[in-house]
C-alpha cells in the first residue's frame, strides 16, 4: 500500500472551499494499480498452470510413449496429487494391465515425467 501524498496546494484548497479534508476518503477510494510483475504469479499458481501442462502433456506423450495395442484400450484421465488415473475400456484389459504392465508403464512415464509429477498409477473401468 503507498504512502499517503502530502497535500499539495491545490488540495488544501479544496479542503479550505469544501469545509473539510476529504483526501483520507479519496485516498481509500483510489485504485491501486499493480504491475503486470505483481499479479501474474498469483494468477499463474492460482490457475494451478503447472500442473495442468504436465496433465497435457502427459496425455499427448502417453500414444508414443506406450505400447500401441496399450493404448487402444487404456488413456490417461487426469493427475491429481501424483496419482495418474488412467481409463481402461474392460475388464479383461484391467487385469492384463494390472497384472502384468502396470511397473513398466509407471517406469516408462516416471522416466519421461519425474517422480514427482507421476507418483502411482489407478486403473479404472470407464
Amino acid at each position: 500500500m503507498p504512502a499517503p501524498h502530502k497535500s499539495n496546494a491545490r488540495q488544501r484548497v479544496l479542503a479550505q472551499w469544501r469545509g473539510i479534508d476529504l483526501t483520507p476518503l479519496e485516498t481509500a477510494r483510489a485504485v491501486r494499480a499493480r504491475t503486470a510483475a505483481d499479479l501474474v504469479p498469483r494468477l499463474l499458481k492460482e490457475m494451478r498452470l503447472e500442473v495442468r501442462q504436465d496433465e497435457a502433456e502427459i496425455v499427448k506423450v502417453w500414444n508414443s510413449l506406450l505400447d500401441p495395442v496399450i493404448t487402444g484400450h487404456a488413456q490417461p484421465a487426469g493427475v491429481r496429487n501424483g496419482t495418474l488415473f488412467v481409463t481402461v475400456d474392460s475388464n479383461a484389459w484391467l487385469s492384463e494391465i494390472v497384472r502384468y504392465r502396470r511397473k513398466e508403464i509407471l517406469d516408462r512415464l516416471q522416466h519421461s515425467f519425474g517422480r514427482r509429477v507421476i507418483q502411482k498409477i489407478s486403473f479404472r473401468v470407464g
